[in-house]
């Protein structure tokens, strides 16, 4: 299955997307994680039968236009946006299907607009990790990282493959590395540069405490499907399981499995016929009862 470029201008930015499926099919809106872009569901978009899937660049990666120079990347400065979009799609409601940070907006946006977010699937990560520091030491982060990135010159990297090799020592597979290159990368003289806003190299203005994870899982009303990776987020990181735990208690329809893969595992063919297959099993019957 091909897929189809769109864009929209939403927020004064026109902002780019890929979208698999027949116009009657079951509504789902793809968010990717941090750093990626539409791209990113290449793999299990198409394996999704009977689903009309729209995969956004959201601003300031892919294709899509950065923010203007006094804004933010705050997961939840894409909540505004992606409500946008849906009354663009005339979608009253929709699946939430987001990969790690795209995860963790998509939970956010099924807390704060719970009417329209009929099932949410969330991949390899479900909400932020609470932190316990005090506001100040984030600001302070969020204050110097962003001057930090903005003084740093664009890095180029003479040629695609340099890139995908920068890509697979920080730990992605090759793999992976390759479908995501091109709509990562624009060409510069002397080379290529990341299409993505420096800006999100930077840390949060705030970030979430544990009281304010347990207000978003309290709030989402709709089933969740929360699939993890063998090799991701959870096996690497204390913290998660306590928020599956607590994820468990709270959401009255929450289902939880594991697949094999790393965390870009709905890039592997065979992990994300898997994903599609618990995936359509969970929300097709759902939107057909």
């Amino acid at each position: 299955m091909t897929a189809t470029e769109r864009a929209w201008d939403i927020d004064g930015l026109r902002l780019t997307g890929l979208e698999w499926g027949p116009e009657d099919g079951v509504p789902v809106l793809a968010l990717h994680g941090w750093m990626d872009h539409a791209g990113s569901f290449q793999v299990l978009a198409p394996r999704l039968t009977g689903c009309r899937v729209v995969a956004l660049d959201l601003s300031g990666q892919g294709l899509s236009d950065h923010r203007a120079a006094h804004a933010t990347y705050n997961i939840w400065d894409d909540l505004p946006q992606i409500a946008a979009l849906l009354d663009r799609l005339a979608w009253e409601e929709c699946v939430l299907l987001g990969h790690s940070r795209g995860a963790n907006i998509a939970a956010l946006f099924a807390a704060a607009q719970p009417a329209r977010v009929r099932a949410l699937v969330s991949l390899d990560s479900l909400v932020p990790e609470p932190v316990e520091d005090g506001v100040v030491s984030t600001l302070t982060a969020f204050v110097e990282g962003t001057r930090k990135q903005l003084a740093r010159a664009p890095r180029i990297f003479p040629t695609r493959e340099d890139y995908i090799a920068r890509r697979v020592a920080q730990g992605n597979s090759r793999h992976v590395s390759e479908l995501l290159a091109d709509r990562a990368l624009e060409p510069v003289p002397g080379g290529v540069r990341m299409r993505g806003d420096a800006r999100l190299f930077a840390s949060s203005v705030v970030k979430l405490s544990r009281r304010d994870i347990e207000d978003v899982l309290s709030a989402i009303q709709c089933p969740v499907l929360n699939i993890w990776a063998s090799d991701g987020i959870r096996a690497r990181h204390a913290v998660v399981e306590d928020l599956v735990q607590r994820a468990g208690r709270v959401i009255a329809d929450y289902t939880c499995m594991t697949i094999a893969g790393d965390h870009h595992f709905h890039l592997d063919a065979t992990a994300a016929a898997d994903i599609a297959d618990a995936v359509q099993e969970f929300v097709v019957q759902d939107f057909t009862v």
